[in-house]
């Protein structure tokens, strides 16, 4: 009989008794889970198991139900991991702990992301499932970034020491050894001095001190993982290096063993490996520090104190000691604390660091502020709205860290093939040994020795493992500095495969605004005067159309006047008195059920109506005055943006709400390809199932609430960063600017990561393919060839190296378009209503 388990699950989603019953039977169906008892109350659910084997499919069953187990997630710091393997055997530990449902363990940042159901697994079982697998963890602070930075300096800091202090007692080794086998003079200098066998006793005091000095962390980590049967990059050095050492060893001080043939020391070879793989994580533990710049670069951005109007004083506080609701004083030139809104004084503040706009913008009171900005030459005082976690800033270095630490789902072949790589180097070196000894010349043994160390020490799983975090730790930077926020880091690879970019239009394509576009007058009447006369009408009405008017006739200066006597006519138009003389405003059937003659501007109504914008007329005193154009405008950088997508390959779609005239003149004045418009929000899906037509993986592009599910339901959404935040929610891809560019850069850092990723996996492969044969000795019978241990250890070095200033190079991608990347717009669409 097995032995039962009671466990306590806690449910999201019940919200009555029905959906107890639900979860209940469900639970109760699964085998070898009994006496099931779900609360409501509590929102848990208690049952007898039969093993931890059975958790994941009451995982799984509860999540399929629409109940799932509540999770909760945290990230810890992983030390002593060095290559991919260790990385694969985190990720077994902490995976094996029952109630785990998902791990990310992320070799260029040493972290692993655990998502746990909670109440089943606690921080301290993970912790020790880490530590006992041979990985100390500890969890990360909320200062990870900056903390990572200067512990991969520390670390740096300590490598550069310990790679000083072997080479300065391998060098003489080396000198010695080498310099006897390659200069005649050197060997005869050494034999008639001190002899041979006190230079082999002194290289073996110098590689000693070599080995277990600065060295020791090989042998203290390696060997203890393959006594576990888990060996790492540690273990192959130390069993490489080792085999050397007590070779030479027994070659000084018990020469009887070997024959005369035999006896050789390869101290040197010992030495010089230990100095190259220090030297080797030296300049990847640097290489590392700089991966996180962008993340430092952002915490940099942060305020630390802010000046606060606390009982009528004004005191300077921490700003992890702000609230909602202190008022804040910003001095000209000083860093905005926390997101608000103005209050008092006006000023210019530089958000480029949002917006990428390169102009200040101004603040007056009731404009909101952002922490991080960087006030202009006036003084603000404004009411904090967002603090702590919460901010602008905040949420946009949590998005950042979270898509550094993803694993995209190229990395999942990466990690089943090098979870075994190291324990097949050991097969292969074990195997290689045996066949030098079997068939190899003589000294077969010297010859075994040499290829096993060598086959041992080019093997460079730590190549294999960074490849794919590192390119995505820098590209996502990069990508957070020019403006784009991968939510989800599996976007960075599902938008290298996009064909179609689909584009909502109210608020993405268009500015979302009406605007007045056409004032075109009639004989005998003047700009100013008439447009406010109709302003000063429009003025009382509620009309987004109205307001565009408003709007206009203040940029222009033009005099402000009273209306009275106000009339809205539904269906036709508005009317008031202004100045004495009646005023009308409003479509062609009103003029004429008003008695107002329109032939005279009858052809430019229908021209602007060609062009997509809502077309009215006004009239003053009897007598057509003006037709107007009123459109929600294309945004300036909506035509370059398509543009650059078609030149990218893309097929550009727009779907709107807004009716096909109208949808079809913005997409001849932008260059879209294909037009879907009336189509309502839950609509939206289904035109881009239609899109998706022959299996095209599409991007859709919106800002609006009811953008929402059409941005969930693309293979990536991208959402517009000046829209709402359920749009910004459901999006795998945030724009901080407020218009088309960010896509064009978006999908270039994509590609270029991607193109950066797949450099790093052929090398990283390829290197170990062709060059661990070459260590085993395969060119030696044709070209009589055999690997030196020094030169593979170099190799092994230089490959991590390799892939790590690869993926730096990510940092010099530049946006195809920035600021000024715009293409000048002569036209302006029309809508009848807001449709969106």
């Amino acid at each position: 009989m097995p032995e039962f388990k009671q466990i306590n699950l806690p449910i999201e989603g019940m919200s009555c008794a029905s959906c107890v019953g639900r979860v209940d039977r469900a639970l109760g169906s699964i085998d070898g889970v009994h006496d099931v008892s779900v609360n409501l109350a509590s929102e848990t659910a208690r049952m007898q198991v039969s093993g931890p084997e059975r958790i994941p499919s009451i995982i799984e069953t509860l999540k399929a139900l629409g109940y799932p187990a509540r999770t909760a997630q945290i990230e810890l710091v992983i030390e002593s991991m060095s290559c991919a393997s260790c990385v694969g055997r985190v990720d077994k530990a902490l995976s094996a702990l029952p109630g785990v449902v998902d791990v990310n363990v992320n070799l260029a940042s040493e972290t692993a992301t655990v998502v746990y159901v909670d109440g089943l697994v606690t921080v301290p079982d993970l912790i020790a499932a880490s530590g006992a697998a041979g990985y100390p963890a500890s969890l990360a602070s909320a200062q990870a970034g900056d903390d990572r930075v200067t512990r991969k300096e520390e670390e740096a800091r300590a490598l550069a020491k310990r790679v000083i202090f072997a080479a300065i007692f391998a060098l003489p080794v080396f000198l010695i050894e080498m310099g006897g086998h390659l200069v005649p003079a050197v060997h005869m200098l050494i034999e008639d001095t001190i002899g041979r066998q006190a230079s082999w006793m002194l290289q073996f005091v110098l590689t000693t001190i070599v080995l277990f000095g600065p060295g020791r962390t090989f042998y203290t980590k390696g060997f203890p993982a393959l006594f576990r049967g888990a060996p790492d990059m540690n273990s192959l050095v130390a069993v490489g290096t080792g085999a050397a050492y007590l070779y030479s060893v027994v070659a000084t001080y018990v020469p009887s063993m070997l024959p005369d043939s035999l006896r050789a020391v390869y101290f040197e070879a010992a030495a010089v490996i230990v100095v190259l793989i220090l030297l080797g994580r030296f300049l990847e533990a640097r290489a590392k520090g700089r991966t996180g710049a962008a993340i430092q670069k952002l915490l940099g951005l942060q305020a630390r104190t802010a000046r606060v109007m606390r009982d009528g004083d004004s005191v300077e506080v921490e700003i992890d000691a702000l609230v909602q609701g202190d008022i804040i004083i910003v001095r000209p030139g000083e860093r905005i604390a926390v997101d608000g809104e103005v209050v008092e004084g006006t000023s210019h503040v530089d958000e480029s660091m949002l917006t990428g706009e390169p102009i200040p913008a101004e603040k007056t009171p009731g404009d909101p502020v952002t922490g991080g900005t960087v006030n202009g030459a006036g003084s603000l005082q404004f009411k904090a709205t967002r603090v702590g976690a919460e901010t602008t800033l905040a949420q946009i270095i949590r998005m950042v860290e979270e898509a550094q630490g993803a694993k995209l789902p190229i990395q999942g072949l990466v990690d089943r093939i090098t979870l075994w790589f190291v324990p097949a180097v050991m097969a292969i070196a074990t195997a290689t040994v045996l066949v030098w000894l079997v068939v190899g010349p003589d000294p077969a043994l010297t010859m075994a020795l040499i290829a096993g160390v060598s086959v041992l020490i080019i093997a460079c799983p730590c190549a294999m493992g960074l490849a794919t975090p590192t390119s995505i730790m820098v590209g996502t930077g990069r990508a957070a500095e020019m403006g784009v926020l991968f939510r989800k880091g599996d976007a960075l690879q599902q938008l290298d495969s996009v064909a179609v970019v689909a584009l909502d239009k109210t608020g993405t394509v268009t500015e979302g605004r009406p605007a007045l576009t056409d004032l075109v007058l009639a004989e005998g009447y003047d700009r100013e005067t008439t447009l406010s006369k109709i302003a000063a009408v429009e003025s009382l009405s509620e009309h987004p159309v109205a307001d565009a008017i408003v709007r206009a006739a203040r940029a222009e200066g033009a005099p402000s006047l009273d209306a009275e006597r106000f009339q809205s006519v539904t269906g036709y138009g508005v009317r008031a008195v202004v100045s004495g003389a009646t005023v009308l405003v409003g479509a062609d059937r009103y003029m004429t059920r008003e008695d107002v003659d329109i032939s005279a501007l009858a052809h430019e109504e229908t021209q602007i109506a060609n062009k997509g914008r809502t077309a009215l007329y006004a009239a003053i005193d009897g007598r057509l005055a003006a037709v107007i154009g009123v459109a929600d405008p294309v945004k300036s950088a909506s035509r370059a943006a398509i543009a650059a997508l078609h030149e990218k390959g893309f097929s550009v779609a727009m779907i709107t709400g807004d009716k096909r005239e109208t949808a079809q003149a913005i997409a001849r004045e932008t260059g879209i390809d294909h037009v879907v418009a009336g189509v309502l929000p839950d609509g939206k899906v289904a035109a881009l199932d239609a899109l998706r037509e022959g299996g095209k993986r599409i991007a859709f592009v919106g800002d609006g609430i009811n953008d929402a599910p059409a941005l969930a339901h693309a293979d990536v959404g991208i959402a517009i960063g000046t829209g709402t935040d359920v749009a910004i929610e459901s999006a795998d891809v945030v724009l901080m600017s407020g218009d088309l560019r960010g896509v064009v850069n978006a999908f270039e850092v994509s590609r270029r990561t991607m193109r950066n990723i797949r450099q790093n996996l052929f090398w990283a492969f390829a290197y170990n393919v062709a060059l661990i044969p070459v260590a085993a000795g395969v060119l030696y019978p044709a070209f009589g060839l055999l690997l030196s241990p020094i030169l593979a250890a170099g190799a092994m070095a230089l490959s991590s190296v390799f892939v790590l200033t690869n993926a730096l190079r990510l940092r010099g991608i530049e946006p195809v378009m920035d600021e000024e990347s715009t293409a000048p717009q002569r036209h302006v669409a029309a809508r009848q209503a807001p449709a969106e």
